[in-house]
């Protein structure tokens, strides 16, 4: 009976290990990114997204308290802009992207991080196409939280989901569940025929390539995609801002790549 529960155990701590990254047998890792140093990232991957007129980037800044490099992790904050006098945003917020340096496709992408809540805080990981212009060529959401929420959104975005206004066939996004009050993985395969997404290994959702005589239904293979990490606050999706509740921050432990192992 002892071994009988012992082979029990020893199965579960596997399979929650397995939990932690896909299936060795099948992916080869090509592409890390640990954020090790100790006072910058790496600019030979990211740079600091810049400031635009939409809800995701209106309040973007280079200002260096947005950034931080702790414990192995890349810090973005959010925060009440008390110090930048000349700038009229009243939040700043920090963000990262990959664009012109590292792309990706044709394989597994996963993202470990912390998430901080607050009224209005918006982190989001989510892939854009490199010299192709949206919706027409596509957007992977990895994850979106909001606030304080215990579960993250996971959507793909296109001409057919946001012009044509289709978003039931296929489904065009779906939620899991995460542990608000620790570290969470965010994941997405990117195959020629499906985007497959998951949080800590759990599948939550499949986007398919499908028949259909409308354009634009799936633009997301044959180009490689860049990644935004970003801290964003307030917008019409997530409501109002709490400048009681800020800062807030995000802690992104690291990003891998993988691709499928040639047999």
């Amino acid at each position: 009976m002892k071994q009988g529960l012992f082979a029990l155990g020893m199965s579960v701590v596997l399979s929650i290990m397995a939990g932690c990254r896909p299936q060795q047998e099948d992916w080869k890792l090509v592409w890390e990114e640990n954020f090790d140093q100790e006072d910058h990232f790496d600019e030979a991957s990211w740079s600091k997204i810049p400031r635009g007129r939409s809800d995701w980037n209106n309040y973007m800044s280079d200002f260096d308290s947005c950034y931080a490099m702790r414990d192995g992790n890349l810090v973005l904050r959010g925060l009440v802009n008390y110090s930048l006098s000349a700038d009229t945003a009243p939040f700043i917020t920090g963000g990262v992207y990959s664009k012109g340096k590292v792309g990706f496709s044709d394989g597994r992408l996963d993202i470990r991080a912390k998430l901080y809540g607050a009224a209005g805080a918006w982190p989001a990981f989510w892939l854009l196409p490199e010299n192709e212009g949206w919706p027409d060529g596509g957007e992977i959401d990895i994850m979106e939280r909001l606030n304080n929420d215990s579960i993250a959104y996971q959507t793909v975005h296109s001409a057919y989901t946001h012009v044509l206004g289709i978003k039931d066939n296929p489904k065009q996004g779906s939620i899991g569940l995460i542990d608000r009050d620790d570290y969470n993985t965010y994941s997405v395969e990117m195959y020629r025929d499906s985007l497959v997404f998951f949080i800590n290994n759990t599948r939550t959702f499949a986007y398919p390539r499908i028949e259909t005589d409308k354009e634009g239904q799936f633009p997301f293979t044959d180009k490689k995609f860049y990644l935004l990490l970003d801290m964003q606050l307030g917008g019409s999706w997530v409501g109002e801002v709490d400048p009681s509740d800020l800062p807030v921050e995000m802690e992104i432990d690291w990003v891998r790549f993988y691709q499928k192992k040639k047999k």
